[in-house]
C-alpha cells in the first residue's frame, strides 16, 4: 500500500525522497522536481502542484528518445516496423510495469482516499514514470534522461523486437537484399539434432554468394527467423545475436 509521504515531517519527506533517488539511481539537484513528480492530484494542494504537467512533458520526451533510439539501432527497419515497436515500449502498460519493478508506489504522494486502496492503479504508476522522466530532464538535461530511458526501456525494446516483431526478420532481410543486391535470400539447412519428436535445426541465410552465420531453432521456421536476424546484424556490422554452435 502506498503512503502519502508528503504528510510526514520535513525530515521524513527528505528521507523518502533520498530513498527514491537511490531507487532511480539518479540524484536530483532540485529535489522539488522529484517531489512534484511523485505528487498525485489527490495529494496536492491544487492541480498545478500535482505531477500532471510533468506527465504531459514526460510523455513527449519519452516518445522522442525512444524514436531516436529505434532510428539509430535498427537502420534497416521500415517506418511501420519502428512504429509498432514504439507503440509497445512507450505504452502505459510498459510504463506501469517499469514503475512497479522500481517499487515507486512506496514513494508516491497521495491523498488519504487513495492510500486506503490495497494497490496503486496501473494508470497512476504509468503517470509517475512519465512525470519522473520530465523531472530528470528538467533537472539534469537530455543526456541524463536518455541514460535513464536506455536503462529501463532498452530491455523492453529488445524483447519487443525479439518477440512481437521477430517474425518480420525474414521480410526485413528480403527487403534489404533486394534493395542492395537485387536478389532474394535463400535459407539452407546445415544440421539437425535430437530425437524425432524433439529435433533442433540449424539454418543459415545466404544473399548472393555470401553466407551468413547460422542459427539453431526448435523448428525450421524459428531457425530461419534467427538466421535472418543474424544476417541483418552482420550486414549492419554487428555481432550475430544467435549462436551457431
Amino acid at each position: 500500500m502506498a503512503e502519502a509521504i508528503g504528510s510526514g515531517s520535513a525530515g521524513d519527506v527528505l528521507e523518502q525522497l533520498a530513498g527514491c533517488e537511490q531507487r532511480l539511481k539518479y540524484r536530483f539537484c532540485d529535489r522539488s522536481l522529484l517531489q512534484a513528480a511523485l505528487t498525485h492530484a489527490s495529494g496536492a494542494e491544487h492541480r498545478l502542484a500535482s505531477n500532471e504537467r510533468l506527465e504531459f512533458l514526460g510523455d513527449a520526451i519519452l516518445g522522442a528518445i525512444v524514436c531516436e533510439l529505434l532510428y539509430r539501432q535498427y537502420p534497416e527497419f521500415l517506418e511501420g516496423d519502428l512504429t509498432k515497436i514504439k507503440s509497445v515500449v512507450v505504452s502505459r502498460q510498459t510504463c506501469a510495469k517499469i514503475s512497479e519493478a522500481l517499487g515507486l508506489e512506496e514513494f508516491l504522494i497521495l491523498g488519504k482516499g487513495m492510500t486506503t486502496h490495497p494497490s496503486v492503479p496501473p494508470s497512476l504508476l504509468a503517470d509517475v514514470f512519465e512525470s519522473l522522466l520530465a523531472a530528470i530532464y528538467l533537472d539534469g538535461g537530455i543526456d541524463a534522461t536518455r541514460e535513464f530511458v536506455l536503462r529501463h526501456i532498452g530491455p523492453e525494446i529488445e524483447s519487443t523486437v525479439e518477440g512481437d516483431l521477430g517474425g518480420n526478420c525474414k521480410s526485413l532481410l528480403q527487403q534489404l537484399a533486394q534493395r542492395r543486391h537485387g536478389t532474394t535470400p535463400i535459407y539452407q539447412l546445415l544440421d539437425e539434432k535430437g530425437p524425432d519428436h524433439s529435433k533442433c535445426f540449424k539454418v543459415c541465410a545466404q544473399v548472393g554468394r555470401t553466407r551468413y552465420e547460422g542459427a539453431w531453432g526448435r523448428n525450421k521456421k524459428e531457425a530461419e527467423q534467427r538466421a535472418a536476424r543474424n544476417a541483418l546484424s552482420q550486414l549492419n556490422d554487428e555481432p550475430p545475436p544467435f549462436p551457431s554452435d
